[in-house]
């Protein structure tokens, strides 16, 4: 079955959107997020939005995302993938790209082989990107209160993360498809939803 991943800004509403295909597309599936989709993972989950952690320094930032996507991948998402589910994740390699990559100024080449290491080269059929203003994004995140440490960041960073989403595409657009994040929960879910019937990946 396939590997589908969401990724997107602070407060594009990935997490509820994936909340919702978990509702609709029922015990078939497997609906994950990243970072925190094992137990293992919400204790790293912690040290990365806490904001305690404002003194983690962008390479360990990034090894400790690639520490959970690799019990991740490990654990949840290549035993599902194995018995023949469909699994959609909560972010997935290209938030390490655009956020640590882009955003940190990290070298793209170096995480790309820390990937390969933590992941086994696993990498997704179809990656959407939930398409929302930054602005839009950083108002909603306000509105719901209590930043972390990520959403936190100063607006510069969020528009280098923003540059490098459009750059992941543009690199790799056969794998990739925008949606729109704007306006109603129910609007964005039927878009998400016809994307992943267009590509033929519902059970």
């Amino acid at each position: 079955m396939p590997f589908v991943t969401l990724e997107g800004m602070e407060g594009c509403g990935k997490s509820t959107q994936a909340r919702r295909l978990a509702e609709r597309l029922g015990a078939g599936a497997v609906v994950t997020k990243e970072p925190g989709g094992t137990p293992i993972g919400v204790s790293i989950r912690r040290i990365l939005l806490d904001h305690g952690s404002h003194g983690l320094v962008a390479e360990a930032e990034s090894l400790l995302y690639f520490a959970d996507r690799a019990q991740h991948v490990a654990e949840v998402i290549r035993p599902a993938l194995a018995a023949g589910r469909l699994v959609v994740c909560d972010r997935y390699v290209e938030s390490s790209l655009a956020y640590q990559g882009y955003g940190r100024g990290l070298s793209l080449d170096a995480i790309r082989r820390v990937a390969h290491l933590a992941t086994g080269g696993l990498r997704p059929d179809l990656i959407i990107l939930l398409d929302l203003p930054i602005e839009e994004g950083l108002l909603r995140v306000a509105r719901r209160g209590g930043h972390d440490r990520m959403e936190a960041e100063v607006r510069e960073f969020h528009e280098r993360v923003w540059a490098g989403y459009g750059a992941l595409v543009a690199g790799d657009p056969s794998r990739w498809a925008r949606v729109s994040g704007e306006g109603a929960e129910d609007d964005v879910a039927e878009r998400l939803w016809a994307v992943l019937a267009e590509r033929g990946f519902l059970p």
